[in-house]
C-alpha cells in the first residue's frame, strides 16, 4: 500500500512538472541599415526570458571565465546569473587588464602576466562593461540577469529555451550594438517566434581607461 501511495506522489509530481514547463523557440535575424547580416551573426546576441512571476536562481558552483585571448576578451558577451562569479584568465604572453567602472559591479584586477587571472563576483543585475586599461582596442561586456532562462542562437540563427514556467513574461534579445530587443509572450500559448535585431552603434564604443583619462597614443604592442 505504501508503494502505490509514493507511486502516486511520484506520477502526480511529474505531471505537475510537465503541466507546469513549456518552452520557446524561433529565429533571430540580425540587421544593419535594414539589410539582413549573415545568419552567424545571431550567435553573438543573448536571448532570455524573464517572466512576470520571478523564479529563484541557482548561481554555478564554478566560476564563469572571461579570457582574454589574441588581444581579445572571449567571449565578447558573457552572460552570467547575479550571484555568480567570473574569473578572468590569461591566455596571452603579454600583460593585461580587465577593469569596469560600470555601476553594476566596478572592478579592477590590475595589469596581469599569463595565468588563471582574479575572480569577481557579481551580485547586481545589469550590464557590465569590462576594458583593459592596456590595450584600448579590447572591450568585452557582462550581462548580469535575474533570471535563469537564457540561450543563443545557432549558426542558422534559431534559438530554444526549455523547460519555462508557463504564463507571461518579456523575450529580450541583448547584443552590444543595439537597444534591447522586448517582446511580451505567453509560454504555452506562442508559436515559433521570429525576431529581427538592428544594429545601430558603433563597433567599439566610446571609452576612457580607468583613470578616466584618453588612451596613450603611443604604440603598447609589446605590453
Amino acid at each position: 500500500m505504501l508503494r502505490l501511495q509514493v507511486l502516486w506522489v511520484l506520477v502526480a509530481t511529474l505531471a505537475s512538472a510537465m503541466a507546469v514547463a513549456a518552452e520557446l523557440e524561433g529565429d533571430l535575424q540580425i540587421t544593419v541599415n535594414g539589410k539582413p547580416l549573415r545568419s552567424g551573426e545571431a550567435q553573438e546576441a543573448v536571448i532570455y526570458f524573464r517572466p512576470h512571476t520571478p523564479v529563484p536562481l541557482t548561481p554555478a558552483a564554478e566560476p564563469a571565465l572571461l579570457t582574454t585571448l589574441r588581444k581579445q576578451f572571449v567571449p565578447h558577451l558573457l552572460a552570467v546569473q547575479a550571484g555568480e562569479s567570473v574569473r578572468f584568465p590569461n591566455q596571452d604572453v603579454i600583460l593585461h587588464n580587465a577593469f569596469s567602472t560600470s555601476p553594476t559591479r566596478p572592478f579592477d584586477t590590475g595589469q596581469y602576466p599569463h595565468g588563471d587571472g582574479q575572480t569577481f563576483r557579481f551580485d547586481q543585475p545589469g550590464l557590465v562593461r569590462v576594458y583593459c586599461n592596456v590595450h584600448h582596442s579590447m572591450f568585452g561586456f557582462i550581462l548580469v540577469l535575474d533570471t535563469p532562462y537564457h540561450t543563443r542562437a545557432d549558426a542558422n540563427g534559431h534559438f530554444r529555451l526549455a523547460d519555462l514556467p508557463k504564463g507571461e513574461g518579456d523575450i529580450v534579445v541583448f547584443h552590444d550594438r543595439a537597444p534591447p530587443l522586448r517582446q511580451r509572450v505567453v509560454v504555452g500559448k506562442i508559436g515559433a517566434l521570429r525576431l529581427e535585431l538592428e544594429l545601430n552603434q558603433r563597433k567599439i564604443p566610446a571609452h576612457s581607461n580607468k583613470f578616466g583619462k584618453p588612451y596613450s597614443r603611443r604604440s603598447n604592442a609589446h605590453y
